[in-house]
């Protein structure tokens, strides 16, 4: 591969960065020249789609900062869009539905079935507590009437590492959440519904790995709370938002950036998931991945949904690469669906 093909994230016209307040030791571009690493993207395969930073948790390490006093939130008309671009993308497979609670937004419903109808397998990111939100009694429901894939937030197998993270009591209503989906037959190999957990850090370091993690989860789960699930994601903390705020305060913002850097796996970053993948923000923006688009960090063509006539348009444009990239390309490597290698 030709090192100078890569695109880096230098400010253009259509790429205006908020600045990240933090600096790897060694620029992500550079990493990737160094490995003669060029990383052009495939065909969109996942729609991303942020309905909102409207949740009823506050996490320690959110990237989003979502939280019960978040306004933002997607509206019909965006919803709308999103169903006619999807429906002529020949290549999309996966809609991948994240918040804040996306169960939360009073379009979610309309959306996912929408996408089912499509014949699009959806993900629904959920926190497990919403399910006893009001309004929220029948969700549970609702998404293994449609076939959603759930994919739920389970920081670690211990009631006080979880309440640590997000919240005191959202353990116990995790769990209630688990035991729902398990009833509707999430988690059971014969029912078909796809059931997954994810795991974050809870302090400035890398998961463990992925495999040996989710054989400890299932069988922990198993006999502490008589709870089934199918996969386990490790994601790794993206020192952006919330958490970037808790490296500064503890000041071990540079040694986590050195860490990142020091476990950078050129494995891990041919699979990064912004390759096949477009996030989409509550307002239509379009970014390269979720990450991103906290960063305000766009989609280097600088359209929207709005402004584009399909999403494979989008392919043509180069990826938007910065520092926090590391966090994607460490150890295991880390997405929205796990680990990379």
């Amino acid at each position: 591969m030709n090192p100078e093909s890569i695109e880096i994230a230098a400010p253009t016209r259509a790429v205006k960065p908020r600045p990240l307040n933090v600096t790897a030791p060694v620029r992500f571009s550079q990493t990737l020249r160094s490995h003669a690493l060029a990383l052009p993207r495939f065909p969109l395969a996942t729609l991303q789609i942020n309905v909102g930073k409207l949740c009823n948790q506050a996490c320690t390490h959110c990237h989003v900062e979502a939280g019960p006093k978040r306004t933002e939130i997607m509206t019909g008309a965006v919803v709308d869009r999103l169903l006619t671009l999807a429906a002529g993308c020949e290549s999309l497979t996966t809609i991948d539905l994240t918040g804040g609670a996306p169960e939360l937004n009073p379009h979610f419903r309309r959306l996912v079935m929408g996408m089912r109808a499509l014949g699009l397998t959806v993900l629904d990111r959920c926190n497990l507590s919403v399910l006893f939100e009001p309004g929220q009694a029948d969700t549970a429901e609702f998404l293994a009437t449609q076939g959603v894939h759930v994919v739920a937030s389970l920081p670690c197998y211990s009631k006080n590492n979880v309440d640590k993270q997000r919240g005191l009591g959202v353990w116990d209503l995790s769990v209630r959440g688990l035991r729902v989906l398990n009833a509707l037959g999430y988690g059971k190999s014969e029912a078909g519904l796809q059931l997954d957990l994810v795991y974050n850090p809870v302090g400035a370091f890398l998961p463990p790995d992925q495999s040996k993690l989710q054989a400890d989860y299932k069988v922990r789960l198993k006999a502490d709370i008589d709870v089934d699930f199918n996969r386990l994601y490790t994601i790794t903390n993206m020192p952006i938002s919330r958490f970037l705020h808790q490296l500064k305060r503890e000041q071990k913002i540079d040694a986590y950036m050195d860490l990142l850097l020091q476990s950078f796996n050129a494995k891990a970053a041919q699979g990064v998931m912004c390759r096949n993948l477009v996030s989409v923000g509550y307002d239509g923006a379009l970014y390269d991945c979720d990450f991103n688009q906290m960063l305000e960090l766009p989609h280097r063509s600088g359209k929207t949904i709005f402004s584009c006539d399909s999403l494979a348009e989008l392919q043509a444009e180069s990826i938007v690469f910065a520092d926090h990239c590391y966090a994607c390309t460490a150890g295991s490597g880390s997405s929205c669906g796990g680990a990379l290698a």
